[in-house]
């Protein structure tokens, strides 16, 4: 991943980011550490659509155990606790 120095963006502007861009994300180095990454609009509006993919998926995977049986259930929440702490 590229970076640039958070100093190099106050004295550019945006326009230093930009030529990085093309080859990908940027992390933005502030006090010798990443603190920030700067990505084009699409690149965040594919990782959104991927975090939903899985949120999906996910849930989809639950209903699925669910329906096959796979799951507990518990009355309260102590129960589910004690069912936690015996596993460990």
């Amino acid at each position: 991943m590229n970076s640039i120095p958070a100093q190099e963006i106050k004295r550019r502007g945006i326009a230093a980011v930009d030529d990085l861009l093309i080859e990908g994300d940027v992390h933005v180095i502030r006090n010798n550490k990443p603190q920030y990454v700067v990505l084009t609009e699409d690149r965040y509006q594919a990782l959104v659509a991927e975090a939903n993919e899985a949120c999906v998926a996910r849930v989809r995977a639950s209903l699925e155990d669910l329906k096959a049986g796979r799951v507990k259930r518990f009355t309260t929440a102590d129960d589910l606790l004690q069912a936690l702490d015996s596993e460990e």
